[in-house]
């Protein structure tokens, strides 16, 4: 029995020193994706990222810091808060004008703009569903070179990929988590229609990364020879000071197809961090 005893004592030192290590794993700072897993409500900030500086951009009750482009106040015949997300109605649902006339759509902005930031958000999407997300966006440049009520900026794409309707038959540079018309993602997964993506935008002074579904699928950098020559041979080139990073609005398109964003959060960066 004293022999066995002896045998064993290292073996147990060596079990609870990977108890140990274990434990200070579970210590280690969590990315918003691992923070949002089952249990925590929708739209609300754990204490964790309340101690990193996150805040919420959507409450999941209001528009309360979004307004329309162009607008003083949110379109609501086209959005919706809907189950604690914000909905944008296919444009089969938006009624019509009383004299018969299309209404006029319009994309949703936050009030406040925004420098360097870490940005995340769920958004899902139905089959063949096709929006996006835009930011470095200036409301008096979208005004001056394109339409009253939509935004100009760089937009991360969200596409239902693996459509028939856009399958093989888009450039790279326009499938989800893409810099759209710029930069095509590497090694993007799409979850199926129907079902919550995540994604995160990090803009740190000129570094720039898109994330989806917890992998980085863009980086490129402001001012940067690559990003200019893919500039050149983009839709925005014609557009002045288009390439330009600027503390802009960050905005939810107004595309036909039906879409929903929940846990939209944003974390301040400070300049050099």
């Amino acid at each position: 029995m004293i022999y066995i005893k002896k045998s064993f004592t290292p073996f147990a030192a060596v079990l609870i020193l990977l108890l140990m290590v274990s434990g200070c794993k579970g210590k280690e700072e969590k990315k918003p994706e691992e923070v949002n897993n089952v249990g925590q409500l929708n739209n609300t900030l754990t204490a964790l990222e309340m101690e990193q500086g996150w805040e919420l951009l959507f409450d999941g009750e209001s528009f309360k810091g979004w307004r329309g482009l162009g607008r003083k106040d949110v379109q609501t015949e086209l959005w919706k808060i809907e189950d604690g997300t914000i909905r944008k109605l296919n444009s089969g649902e938006v009624p019509s004008m009383p004299d018969g006339q299309p209404m006029e759509g319009g994309d949703l902005m936050t009030e406040d703009t925004f420098d360097n930031y870490e940005l995340y958000l769920e958004w899902k999407i139905l089959k063949a569903g096709n929006t996006g997300l835009k930011y470095n966006v200036s409301e008096e440049m979208s005004q001056k070179f394109g339409s009253q009520y939509s935004a100009l900026g760089f937009e991360y794409q969200l596409l239902d990929d693996s459509d028939s309707l856009y399958a093989e038959k888009l450039k790279p540079s326009q499938y989800t988590g893409s810099l759209y018309d710029m930069i095509a993602p590497e090694n993007a997964k799409v979850r199926p229609a129907g079902v919550f993506n995540s994604s995160r935008i990090v803009v740190n002074d000129k570094h720039v990364e898109h994330w989806l579904n917890g992998k980085k699928v863009v980086a490129y950098d402001f001012g940067s020879p690559h990003l200019d020559s893919l500039f050149q041979k983009s839709k925005f080139v014609d557009y002045p000071g288009f390439l330009e990073k600027r503390k802009g609005h960050i905005v939810l398109q107004n595309h036909k197809d039906d879409a929903w964003f929940k846990n939209i959060k944003i974390r301040k960066i400070e300049s050099g961090g």
